[in-house]
């Protein structure tokens, strides 16, 4: 058996785009030849990093986003829904602390990135599903509790999440973003005979496919395709 193609996943949970990603990604776990590793990271110090502008700045590439976002929930099979003030819930309350709190869980855990796998997904459908907080201790505690992680490790990761050792470990895996080209996310890099291949957003995977030698199935594998 050929040896599994290593694919870091970069993401913060403020992007919905991320979200998509992060769950194909983990669709094709079991289905591509492919040790899949999570990365979280700070989009805010992405677009800091990069020179890049939060698209709620630009008039008409925010109102697409909010029609496209709609369109591809049902693609995806995602329950996308945009928050009642998605620019507010990006980029002016931010996602520091959640991003601290995501990589508390990493640090901690032994065995693979299952708990970093649920607390992700359950702080997403706080802020893209449910309209809900993901700055507050408080949330964090929720979105946790509702990954299944104990009270005992809820508190041990809200303390671990404050610690200079996960703020320096948060800013490095996002200079290791920038280093890879990074403007925003999801950015997907696999690794191939010693080398990256970067792929940026939530519509190359068809491409990402043919590059490693796998087969792309669409974003539900496994689910027949529809009719046209």
């Amino acid at each position: 058996m050929t040896s599994k193609k290593v694919i870091e996943l970069f993401y913060d949970v403020v992007s919905p785009y991320s979200w998509l990603g992060f769950e194909v990604m983990c669709r094709y776990r079991s289905v591509w030849n492919i040790e899949l590793k999570l990365r979280p990271t700070f989009l805010g110090g992405i677009m800091h990093g990069a020179g890049n502008k939060p698209p709620g700045l630009v008039p008409n590439k925010f109102l697409y986003m909010t029609k496209d976002l709609k369109r591809l929930s049902e693609y995806f099979d995602v329950p996308l829904q945009s928050p009642t003030d998605p620019f507010e819930a990006m980029f002016q309350k931010g996602s520091l602390n959640a991003m601290r709190f995501v990589t508390a869980v990493q640090e901690r855990q032994t065995g693979g990135d299952e708990q970093v796998e649920r607390v992700s997904r359950e702080l997403w459908r706080r802020i893209w599903s449910e309209d809900k907080d993901i700055t507050e201790p408080a949330s964090l505690s929720e979105a946790a509790m509702k990954a299944g992680l104990s009270d005992s490790e809820i508190k041990e990761v809200l303390k671990l999440s404050t610690s200079k050792e996960i703020k320096d470990k948060l800013k490095s895996a996002t200079q290791k973003a920038l280093d890879y080209g990074a403007f925003g996310f999801p950015l997907v890099v696999c690794h191939l005979d010693g080398k990256p291949e970067v792929f940026f957003g939530s519509d190359r995977f068809e491409l990402m496919a043919h590059c490693i030698g796998e087969k792309w199935l669409g974003p539900q594998p496994g689910k027949p395709a529809a009719r046209l």
